[in-house]
């Protein structure tokens, strides 16, 4: 783990190496082989750094030693998702197949026809991914059909058949 003297903390693991910059005013420094942040003042601004500045740098921690998954499913009759040789190739309602490539950093393995998962170390990055994988057909809440997280719990709405009316 290698601090510079602009907040540059650099972390290297089994997995990789990653790097990132954090805020000036919070002071980071090794002591006995943990990272300590700590914070100049107590107003409300260095507070939320504080807090943001631990989480990520255990983020990068983490990602270095043991990496970041994140799991997609498709969900709907005739849905379904390949592998292809630009990325990933998603059959979902539409009339042509939606090519996604898959950023450097990240791997994608497909499993089944309905599932993708999604690994990196940077987990920021999977985040966006998986965020962006979701866009392309976001679940349907009446029928339950789409692109969704797989623990994601959807709720199904009755729609207009399914209200009860006072009579």
């Amino acid at each position: 783990m290698n601090i510079s003297e602009d907040n540059t903390v650099v972390v290297k693991g089994s997995l990789g190496e990653l790097s990132r910059s954090f805020n000036r005013d919070m002071i980071i420094k090794m002591e006995d082989g943990h990272l300590r942040v700590s914070r100049p003042s107590d107003n409300r601004v260095h507070r939320s750094m504080h807090g943001l500045t631990r989480t990520l740098l255990s983020n990068m921690v983490v990602g270095v030693s043991n990496g970041f998954e994140r799991v997609i499913e498709v969900k709907g009759v005739g849905y379904r998702v390949e592998k292809a040789a630009s990325g990933l190739s998603f059959r979902v309602g539409y009339s042509q197949p939606v090519e996604f490539s898959v950023p450097a950093g990240v791997e994608a393995a497909v499993e089944g026809t309905n599932k993708v998962i999604l690994k990196s170390r940077d987990k920021e990055l999977v985040g966006e991914v998986a965020a962006r994988i979701r866009r392309i057909r976001p679940c349907d809440h009446y029928k339950g059909k789409g692109i969704k997280y797989a623990e994601e719990k959807l709720r199904l709405k009755p729609g207009k058949a399914g209200k009860v009316t006072k009579g």
